[in-house]
């Protein structure tokens, strides 16, 4: 499900689910942590890239496993979705996107915790968290108002609305827009034009940038989680995995 790949000092982690999406399920949260951490403690890597397969860069959590959760089932794991996010926050070296296509979810709050971002001209995001019944997720509520301003903010994460990869260039969540077939390229000649810097002074420069922030991001993401705990398994989470179930639109008419 996940695949890792060394160019020189580059290492390229790939979601590979492309059945689903790339959608993330436990066995993916705890691949790719353990797949970031080898990657920090290796001093043969300098930079990172994270990627998805086919035609999608990730489709998010998934929707199955997070109804069974909605649903009481305790699912076990060695990291999950929330020591993968503090993980991320943390993540001492550059850390790279390529976004060859949609991203739900996770697909686009990590944008929020990369340091570089390249995008496909056909990749588009979604923040679906209200069409869910649920709340915002991976430190968004802070890195997003950081990045692209309150109101773009507010509107990714309140109206689930796609955005497409123009609209995430023009806003800061994109670094650059390429063609498709020259998404990788671009995005391995920056990786790799980084990683002939000193490893040291890549970290330390990074730590410059992120510090200021970091604890306020692992901050969101602790009230995400409270928020998100609260909301799971609520009668809008309800009527949504409902709705996902029996394919058709979710109807909050009447629900808080």
């Amino acid at each position: 499900m996940i695949e890792v790949t060394n160019d020189g000092r580059v290492r390229t982690i790939t979601l590979r689910r492309p059945e689903a999406k790339n959608a993330m399920n436990i066995a993916m949260w705890d691949a790719a942590a353990n797949a970031l951490l080898e990657a920090q403690d290796d001093s043969g890597v300098a930079v990172v890239v994270f990627t998805g397969s086919g035609d999608s860069f990730s489709a998010g959590q998934d929707v199955i496993e997070m109804g069974r959760m909605a649903m009481g089932e305790k699912i076990e794991a060695a990291y999950g979705f929330a020591g993968l996010t503090r993980i991320l926050i943390d993540f001492p070296k550059p850390l790279v996107l390529a976004v060859n296509g949609m991203g739900l979810g996770f697909g686009a709050t990590i944008l929020g915790v990369a340091d570089l971002v390249f995008m496909s001209t056909t990749a588009r995001l979604k923040c679906p968290f209200t069409t869910l019944g649920v709340a915002p997720e991976l430190a968004s509520s802070v890195t997003f108002p950081t990045l692209i301003g309150r109101q773009n903010a507010t509107w990714a994460l309140m109206s689930a609305e796609w955005l497409s990869a123009e609209q995430c260039h023009e806003m800061g969540l994109a670094y650059r827009v390429c063609e498709p077939g020259d998404l990788m390229n671009v995005t391995m000649e920056h990786a790799r034009l980084l990683a002939s810097r000193p490893i040291s002074s890549l970290m330390a420069t990074k730590r410059t940038i992120v510090e200021p922030m970091r604890a306020a991001m692992h901050d969101a993401h602790e009230r995400e989680n409270s928020e998100f705990a609260v909301l799971m398994g609520a009668p809008a989470n309800i009527e949504a995995m409902t709705a996902f179930a029996e394919k058709r639109e979710p109807d909050f008419d009447g629900i808080d």
